[in-house]
Order: C-alpha cells, then sequence, then structure tokens
C-alpha cells in the first residue's frame, strides 16, 4: 500500500494543487495538521478520491467549521489531535507535534509514526519504528515544499518536492 503524508498547508492552495495529483496516485492519504482554514478541507475533498485521515494542529482555529466541512466529504476522516490506524498490519500513529511522536516513538510500539509542526522534512528510526516528517506543503518557512509517499510493503519513504 502507498500512503502519501502531507502536513503544514497553512491556506497554500497553489502548492496543495501541485500535491493533491501525485498524492491522487497512493491509496490513501495522512494529514498531519495545520491546514489553517475550512476552505482546506474542500480542497482535499475534491482533489482526492481515496481515503484521507486528517488530525489538528496547533493553526487550525475555526475546527467547528473544519469538521463542518470535512463531514460533506465521505473519503475525509477528521480525528481530532490524535490518530491510530492500522493499514496494511502497519500500526501508525499521527499527529502534530514533533515532541509527541518522538515519544510515540520510543515506546509505543507503533511501526510508524507521523508528524509536522517544524516544517522540516525528516525520516528516522527510533528503535523499530519508523519516524516520518513531510516536511511543508506551504514553502514559506522552509523554502521547499514537500511531502513523503510511505510504501508499506518495503517500509521505504519517498520524498516529493513540488
Amino acid at each position: 500500500m502507498k500512503i502519501s503524508i502531507i502536513s503544514d498547508i497553512h491556506d497554500n492552495i497553489e502548492k496543495l494543487s501541485l500535491a493533491l495529483p501525485l498524492c491522487a496516485k497512493a491509496d490513501l492519504t495522512l494529514c498531519c495538521g495545520d491546514l489553517c482554514s475550512p476552505f482546506v478541507i474542500r480542497k482535499l475533498g475534491t482533489g482526492l478520491t481515496h481515503p484521507v485521515h486528517i488530525v489538528f494542529g496547533n493553526n487550525d482555529g475555526d475546527r467547528f467549521r473544519l469538521a463542518s466541512n470535512a463531514g460533506k466529504f465521505p473519503h475525509l476522516q477528521l480525528h481530532g489531535e490524535y490518530a491510530e490506524l492500522s493499514l496494511d498490519e502497519r500500526l501508525i500513529a499521527i499527529n502534530h507535534y514533533d515532541n509527541i511522536a518522538r515519544g510515540l516513538a520510543k515506546g509505543s510500539g507503533f511501526d510508524v509514526v507521523c508528524f509536522g509542526h517544524n516544517h522540516t522534512y525528516e525520516v528516522t528510526t527510533i528503535g523499530k519504528t519508523l519516524l516520518i516528517n513531510p516536511g511543508e506543503i506551504y514553502g514559506g518557512l522552509s523554502g521547499h515544499s514537500t511531502f513523503a509517499i510511505y510504501d508499506t510493503k518495503t517500509n521505504e519513504v519517498q520524498r516529493i518536492e513540488l
């Protein structure tokens, strides 16, 4: 199974529009937060047809409208601040914060932990856990618009730069 992992969109619809056709080639998408505005949910809902699992970030202020918009798209699942998924025999945790992700990777028995927040692309192994930060779609903080594709069969991560 191929899983696209995105984070830190920060309302950058132009960059998100470039990422979505590439994400659509995956079997599902994980979003690690900081969509920011509710219209980003609409863009995800119309731009992707496969399952999309979303957690909130610290800049997702209008959670009521984000949730209302997500409810219009049956393939979007808004989990709150944390999600734990079993996908293709891999136990995967998703949250926004790097410090929480590192703690989860150190002791929770997850195969993969995905996070965002610091806008820095990272793939690290802690024990048996693969820790993935796809970087930022936004591109304004790091200077790079990136996301990741994770392959559950090979346990490999591909960096995609927009």
